[in-house]
């Protein structure tokens, strides 16, 4: 263990033992790490998050004082009402002092204001709305890992940069797929670039090939996928098999992850610009947390909501031994804003007074198969947002902003 890691580990355990005499409301502070246990958002939270949340809670020393700190899971099969049912139970008849993860935004901005309500805390880390630190924001919750803005922001700008100055937008015909386009739109404009044009498909797609080619014959630089899922790897499929990428342009993904570019494999995405704040191979400290993570997940690396999890429970375990209970958590969120940020897995940050946590963003390529060493050797990086432009800068409609 280096000198850093070290440091961090005896931090952890110091503010531990700071709170030997705190307050608990059951004699156990609980965390509940509420996500897709099974459906299509398992394999970039799912169990993985609830193992990132353990390693979170071992590092920091398995208690606060002399009170166990207990992880528990909930299934919420990305429908709002399990969702909700489960967060009620815990807060009112388990004792669950903290939510995590929480993908699905109509789920994470139910829970934010739940624990609103109940003066609990929320740690969404899986969820990319950016009402969450807009009109929706809460003194009880923060806001981990990465939203729609940042990932609009740093593919947009950080691709013109890199050259691909004339985008064509592929989208998603519904809400999130139109707010992506617009966004991103707007960053690469803002960036020099210009966008020729846009084609949008049906939710759940099957054939891409007449938008493809409609891409294809706009010339464009870039070929910007706004699209997620079953329909973003579709289209990356059959980009493949028009030859997009060997005709010289780049295909760049505005909502992709670590574990859709493991399920579509090396050799269809290769050449794909994607943008994340968080890679298990960036450098010691995230390749540290990526061993811990994988001899517990059967090898698998951590993604980066995994990993917001493990960042997000770790520093509100520090605030929770800083304020000395586990039952006010507008005191806890307060303190978790006063309090620095720094974890293995993104380093030094802060938390903003609309919950929002900063930290930088990252453009990536997806490698080729002969540039891989190891299985999960997936990403080259490429570019790089400061966290100070990474995310939108504070909004009026937050009624936390100017108290």
């Amino acid at each position: 263990m280096n000198l850093r890691l070290a440091a961090l580990a005896l931090g952890s355990l110091a503010l531990s033992a700071q709170a030997s005499q705190a307050q608990f409301s059951d004699n156990v502070l609980r965390i509940g790490v509420l996500n897709d246990q099974a459906g299509i958002y398992a394999d970039m939270a799912g169990p993985g998050s609830v193992v990132a949340a353990q390693i979170a809670v071992d590092e920091f020393g398995g208690k606060i004082g002399n009170v166990p700190i207990e992880i528990i899971r909930g299934d919420h099969q990305n429908k709002p009402d399990i969702g909700l049912n489960i967060a009620r139970k815990w807060l009112d008849a388990d004792g669950v002092d903290m939510i995590a993860d929480i993908p699905n935004s109509s789920i994470s901005l139910a829970i934010s204001a739940l624990v609103k309500d109940k003066n609990k805390v929320a740690v969404i880390t899986t969820s990319n709305s950016n009402r969450l630190t807009a009109d929706s924001c809460t003194p009880n919750h923060v806001h981990w890992t990465l939203d729609n803005y940042s990932l609009a922001r740093s593919t947009g700008s950080a691709v013109v940069k890199s050259g691909g100055k004339n985008w064509f937008f592929l989208t998603a015909d519904y809400a999130f797929g139109h707010d992506m386009e617009r966004e991103a739109g707007d960053f690469v404009k803002q960036a020099g670039g210009s966008v020729v044009g846009a084609v949008r498909h049906p939710l759940s797609s099957s054939d891409f090939s007449s938008y493809l080619l409609q891409a294809q014959s706009s010339k464009a630089n870039v070929i910007a996928l706004a699209n997620s899922g079953s329909d973003f790897t579709n289209s990356i499929k059959q980009a493949a098999e028009f030859g997009i990428t060997q005709s010289g342009q780049s295909l760049a993904g505005l909502a992709v992850y670590l574990t859709d570019v493991k399920s579509l494999g090396l050799e269809s995405g290769k050449g794909i610009y994607l943008s994340e704040p968080f890679y298990w191979d960036l450098n010691d400290q995230t390749r540290s947390f990526a061993k811990k993570f994988g001899e517990r997940h059967g090898g698998a690396m951590p993604t980066s909501f995994q990993a917001g999890v493990y960042s997000g429970v770790l520093h509100y375990l520090k605030a929770v031994a800083a304020v000395g209970n586990d039952t006010d958590g507008r005191a806890i969120v307060a303190k978790m804003k006063e309090l620095p940020t720094e974890d293995l897995a993104f380093g030094k940050g802060s938390v903003r007074i609309d919950g929002r946590k900063l930290h930088p963003m990252y453009l990536f390529r997806v490698k080729s198969p002969a540039q891989s060493k190891a299985p999960w050797d997936l990403y080259e990086k490429v570019g790089e947002t400061a966290a100070a432009e990474a995310f939108k800068p504070l909004d009026s409609a937050c009624n936390l902003v100017g108290k």
